[in-house]
């Protein structure tokens, strides 16, 4: 009786058996299986292009290293001996020592010069407003943002005209204008994230210029000038087409003087070459570490976009 009468109101329904619910949720499972396939052959791919770009850049630099230290290597898996040779002779043969030495006057000449002017206009471009501000700030980065070629070549046609070119000022200034704009780029971010009541504070207690400069300004701008330094003396050691368009014969440094050991394969032994190709690797390599130390690109852009907020 109960039944009858549940059958006869209206509002009654039989409640879906399980069977009924799992064939309305099988074609929903089979369509997100479906739209899920092109999703995970996309992931596989971009991965397998990863590893792929990835062992073919290991298997380059171990093939380089492992010739740098091989007696003989031809038609072989390994090489049939072992030997600190070649670097001994890439040292004598490219003269490495003064090649060296050129390299750290170079490198050191541009951060410090970099470091102490782009700091002042950093803070300027931070702190003070006026007209085409923007526009300064395009001008300051247009080095960045162009290739070195386009602004290379005739700026060295100009240094050969006023006899800069070939000597050491010329390639330490050839080498500034890419990095002055890059320090100005890495301590805008810094100097926007200091208060600027700090200041303030320190003109009402009696500080003088210098006295803010060198006991509150200095200290917060530290850890941002040591990472503008660092960066800049990496980017500096590999920098090529500006070094190689204003260098001498002893004015090279070691990217430069690599690229002619490259283009003196038939008169050098290709293993002295891998040697200094390595030479190279590992100071660059050394110096990239020591920044990431200190700085992170992605934490720079993050404070931009925090500032832009």
């Amino acid at each position: 009786m109960a039944s009858d009468h549940r059958a006869a109101h209206p509002s009654w329904r039989a409640p879906a058996s399980n069977q009924d619910n799992d064939g309305a949720q099988q074609p929903s499972k089979r369509v997100k299986q479906r739209a899920s396939v092109p999703g995970r052959i996309w992931h596989v791919l971009v991965w397998g292009a990863m590893v792929f770009f990835l062992v073919n850049v290991v298997l380059l630099i171990a093939t380089v290293a492992v010739n740098s230290v091989a007696t003989r290597w031809f038609g072989t898996l390994l090489p049939q001996g072992f030997t600190l040779h070649w670097y001994a002779q890439a040292w004598s043969d490219f003269q490495l020592a003064s090649v060296l030495w050129v390299t750290v006057e170079v490198v050191g000449a541009v951060v410090v010069l970099s470091v102490v002017l782009g700091v002042p206009a950093a803070y300027a471009l931070a702190r003070v407003q006026f007209p085409g501000k923007r526009m300064a700030m395009l001008i300051f980065l247009l080095p960045l943002m162009v290739p070195p070629v386009t602004y290379g070549i005739p700026m060295a046609t100009v240094m050969y005209k006023v006899g800069l070119a070939g000597t050491l000022g010329g390639v330490i200034l050839a080498n500034l204008v890419p990095a002055l704009p890059f320090v100005i780029l890495v301590m805008t971010p810094f100097i926007e994230q200091i208060d600027p009541n700090l200041e303030a504070a320190a003109r009402i207690f009696g500080a003088n210029t210098f006295r803010y400069f060198r006991y509150v300004l200095l200290p917060l701008l530290v850890p941002g000038m040591l990472a503008a330094g660092l960066l800049v003396l990496v980017r500096t050691i590999g920098m090529f087409e500006l070094t190689f368009f204003t260098a001498g014969p002893a004015t090279q440094t070691l990217v430069v003087a690599l690229y002619y050991a490259v283009f003196s394969t038939g008169v050098r032994a290709p293993q002295s070459i891998d040697a200094m190709a390595m030479i190279y690797m590992a100071i660059t390599l050394i110096w990239v570490l020591i920044a990431l130390q200190f700085v992170s690109p992605t934490q720079i852009v993050s404070r931009v976009k925090e500032q832009k907020r």
